[in-house]
């Protein structure tokens, strides 16, 4: 038996419009996303957590913000103006995540779970299926194993602070077009949780993990526009605070391809920058699509690789 539990349809908000790097506007931008053949530009993946949020603490209850893990692949596109509404679903097995547009096209599948025994997650299973690639080109210069030059990088995040080129906006500006918003995000809202601080909301997470991402030297070929393909968020000794100093450390755990795309698996441990004790770890599988670099023809020649 399984039951299946719904959230109300939202429309996320787009807020990376103008975001950069290497030099150049992401896939998040209008004209670049329809050079790419793309309808629209899309909203960035981790935008479509916050409305979990509530459904994973009803049935996790507050356990959750400790040690909640929500483990995602994003399957298809939103762009501002879709509805979107998320969905747990409770089994003998555990508890699936989807979350699908208002015409039912699915926009994530996934698990959510709670430690310390999580489980096997969706990445578990993705990187358990994943064969050794001898064809890149854009990530050519990539090791698995490979840390990040940045170790251990300091990040914190404040409700004013810019995050950035690639977060052109602050946690602010994020709470006041949140897709779901939560007491426990905000100062006035922070007494009423257990904690007495501003949580972190789940999807600012990757950001926090993200904005300084620059700084861990993983060279790729480029310019080339990529996108967030599959996400876990696992939360160990949580919740993560605003105004909260961490320290990150980088890995790369997997490299892989496919037809259109290249894609790295990056392990990024937080850590208290206090008490130097593990706070939660997040995978992101990156996809950098072969289309986008004009090059990419001539580099893989030069290294000898098979089209």
């Amino acid at each position: 038996m399984s039951e299946r539990i719904y959230s109300d349809f939202r429309q996320p908000r787009q807020m990376l419009a103008d975001q950069e790097y290497d030099g150049h506007l992401s896939i998040h931008d209008d004209s670049m996303a329809s050079n790419l053949g793309f309808a629209g530009a899309p909203i960035e993946g981790p935008t479509h957590f916050s409305q979990f949020v509530h459904l994973c603490q009803a049935h996790f209850d507050d356990t959750w913000f400790e040690r909640g893990c929500i483990s995602a692949h994003y399957q298809n596109m939103v762009v501002e103006g879709e509805e979107v509404r998320a969905f747990i679903e409770v089994n003998d097995e555990g508890v699936l995540i989807g979350a699908e547009k208002r015409d039912g096209t699915p926009v994530l599948t996934g698990t959510a779970s709670v430690g310390p025994d999580y489980g096997e997650t969706e990445i578990d299973r993705r990187l358990a299926r994943l064969k050794p690639s001898e064809q890149l080109v854009i990530l050519s210069d990539l090791e698995v194993g490979q840390k990040g030059a940045g170790n251990p990088e300091p990040v914190v995040m404040g409700f004013d602070q810019h995050m950035g080129d690639l977060y052109p906006f602050s946690l602010r500006q994020k709470l006041a077009a949140i897709t779901e918003s939560h007491p426990w995000y905000t100062e006035d809202g922070a007494s009423t949780s257990p904690w007495g601080r501003p949580v972190i909301p789940l999807e600012m997470i990757s950001v926090l993990t993200q904005y300084s991402s620059r700084q861990a030297g993983f060279r790729t070929r480029g310019p080339a526009v990529g996108l967030f393909a599959a996400q876990e968020i696992r939360l160990i000794d949580g919740p993560l605070f605003v105004d909260q100093a961490y320290l990150l450390e980088r890995e790369i755990i997997a490299l892989s391809e496919s037809r259109r795309t290249e894609s790295n698996w990056i392990r990024t441990r937080v850590i208290d920058a206090d008490d130097r004790q593990l706070k939660a770890e997040v995978i992101l599988n990156s996809a950098t699509m072969k289309a986008s670099y004009s090059n990419y023809e001539e580099d893989a020649r030069k290294l000898g690789k098979v089209l």
